[in-house]
């Protein structure tokens, strides 16, 4: 990769003057051609570190290898002044050396924290020009390429502080606030019937109607093992899926269901005996309530 002087200029100028680079580094950029490769390292939740770049070969710094394989290309920095998100998309092609389809989907990716940065690959002691960093947003797919979108750190200044009132539980099954021990609404099966990706049957299964609704599935054997998705709707032992399994489901592959909730005080406590832990609001009146007047009360 080659960059001119006054593309890394502008660059500079969207916020990156603060840094403190080597001397080395500062003068490669101060030349009318340089030899600086993009590098982004991605970290997943589960502690995996993976490293790519946009240079034609493999790139060693900081001992983490930047796979050079992979086709994956940023897009500009958008950045300003003030406490707006910046942010960059990164594009790239899906193998099963770096980055695949079904990890994409089952969500290994989402959140990944990012850095993305310029280094002179023909001097990686001379240091980094940091880009942006961040966490991944949105992950689309496009056939075999997928588009991931960084947000910078201001993004966790957008988060909203407090919470409002719902009618409706905020808290998510078995989480802290829930404090319900799900291993009694915990079970395990095997596909006995197979329709689509998203729809199969376990003859087995005796739970009522609903039960499963909104819970989530682990497929524990199979094409997809590992693979974690939340469950439609199940009714007479066929579970429906809100997203297909990224690959074939077969009859004999084995999960793990944890049973649903749909948020819903009369669950809470018929299902799950929990009401001490509700963190909904059923009983405060809506805005038609408090808009109500003699006039539309009498149209009832």
């Amino acid at each position: 990769m080659v960059c001119t002087r006054g593309w890394i200029s502008r660059s500079l100028k969207c916020g990156y003057s603060m840094q403190t680079l080597t001397e080395n580094l500062a003068a490669h950029i101060a030349q009318e051609v340089t030899t600086l490769a993009a590098c982004w390292k991605l970290t997943r939740r589960d502690g995996m570190v993976l490293g790519f770049t946009d240079h034609d070969a493999n790139i060693v710094m900081e001992d983490i290898l930047f796979k050079a394989s992979t086709g994956m290309t940023p897009t500009a920095v958008t950045s300003s002044l003030g406490l707006s998100v910046d942010n960059m998309d990164i594009e790239g092609l899906l193998n099963d050396e770096a980055i695949t389809e079904q990890d994409v989907i089952s969500g290994k990716y989402d959140h990944a924290e990012v850095e993305v940065f310029l280094v002179n690959y023909q001097d990686i002691a001379a240091g980094k020009l940091s880009l942006v960093s961040g966490w991944l947003g949105e992950v689309t797919m496009k056939g075999q390429q997928f588009v991931a979108e960084v947000r910078s750190l201001t993004q966790k200044l957008q988060q909203t502080i407090g919470e409002v009132y719902t009618p409706t539980c905020r808290a998510m099954l078995g989480d802290g606030r829930c404090k319900k021990n799900l291993a009694a609404f915990t079970a395990t099966g095997a596909i006995t019937a197979q329709q689509t990706n998203e729809r199969f049957s376990d003859s087995s299964r005796e739970e009522d109607t609903g039960y499963f609704s909104y819970g989530t599935i682990t497929f524990t054997s199979g094409n997809n093992e590992g693979f974690t998705t939340e469950i439609c709707d199940f009714k007479n032992g066929t579970f429906t899926l809100f997203i297909p399994t990224p690959k074939t489901l077969q009859v004999g592959d084995t999960y793990e269901v944890v049973a649903g909730c749909d948020k819903r005080l009369d669950t809470c406590i018929a299902r799950f005996n929990n009401a001490l832990n509700f963190r909904g609001e059923p009983h405060v009146p809506g805005t038609d309530k408090m808009l109500e007047t003699s006039a539309t009360r009498s149209l009832e």
